[in-house]
C-alpha cells in the first residue's frame, strides 16, 4: 500500500514537474522569438542606418552645384550666333580657300527679289560673286532662302536653303554656302 501511495506522490511529483517543464518549453520558446525578433529588429535598423547614409549621401551629391552646361552654338541667340560665329568663320573658311570678302554683314532689310522684310546675310567676295542669305524669322532654324550672282551683278533667282534638315548647325550652314556656290560655278568647278 505504501508502494500505492508513494506510486501516487510520484505520479503527482511527475505531473507537477510536467506543468513545469512545460513552463520551461514554453519559456524557452518564448525566449527563442524574442531573440528573433531582436535580431529581426536590428537587421531592419542597419537596413535604415544603411538607406539613411545613402540618402545622406546623395543629398550631399545634390546639394552641389550642378555644371553648367555649355550652350550649343546654334541654340544662342540669333544676331550672336550670326554676328560671333556665323561671319567669323564665313570669313576664315573662304581666306583659308583663297579668297577675299570685301563686305559681309548681317541686317533686318528687303530681301533681294522678293521685297519682304527678313533678316539677310550678305556677302560681297572680291571680284567673284556676292550672296545673300535670308533668314524669315530672328532664328536659325526659320526658313532660309539664298540668291546668289556674279560681282557687279543683281541676282535674278531666290532658292530655298536647308529646307529638309531637322537640325541645323554652323558647319552645315558654311558646308552648304559653298556647295551652292560650288554649284552655280562662282567659287570654282564642281
Amino acid at each position: 500500500m505504501e508502494d500505492n501511495i508513494e506510486h501516487k506522490n510520484n505520479s503527482k511529483k511527475t505531473e507537477e514537474e510536467r506543468p513545469s517543464n512545460t513552463a520551461n518549453i514554453s519559456n524557452q520558446h518564448d525566449q527563442d522569438s524574442i531573440n528573433a525578433a531582436t535580431n529581426s529588429a536590428a537587421k531592419l535598423e542597419k537596413n535604415i542606418n544603411k538607406n539613411a547614409n545613402v540618402n545622406d549621401n546623395n543629398l550631399q551629391v545634390s546639394d552641389k552645384p550642378k555644371p553648367i552646361k555649355k550652350v550649343p552654338l546654334e541654340k544662342k541667340p540669333f544676331q550672336e550666333f550670326v554676328n560671333e560665329f556665323l561671319i567669323p568663320s564665313l570669313i576664315e573658311e573662304f581666306k583659308g580657300r583663297g579668297f577675299e570678302i570685301e563686305e559681309i554683314i548681317l541686317e533686318n532689310t528687303n530681301r533681294p527679289i522678293a521685297g519682304d522684310k527678313c533678316w539677310v546675310l550678305y556677302c560681297q567676295i572680291k571680284d567673284i560673286c556676292n550672296f545673300w542669305l535670308s533668314f524669315e524669322k530672328e532664328d536659325i532654324a526659320s526658313t532660309k532662302s539664298i540668291s546668289l550672282c556674279k560681282s557687279k551683278q543683281m541676282p535674278s533667282v531666290i532658292e530655298s536653303f536647308l529646307i529638309d534638315e531637322k537640325r541645323i548647325t554652323l558647319n552645315l550652314i558654311i558646308s552648304r554656302i559653298f556647295q551652292r556656290l560650288n554649284g552655280q560655278k562662282l567659287i570654282g568647278v564642281n
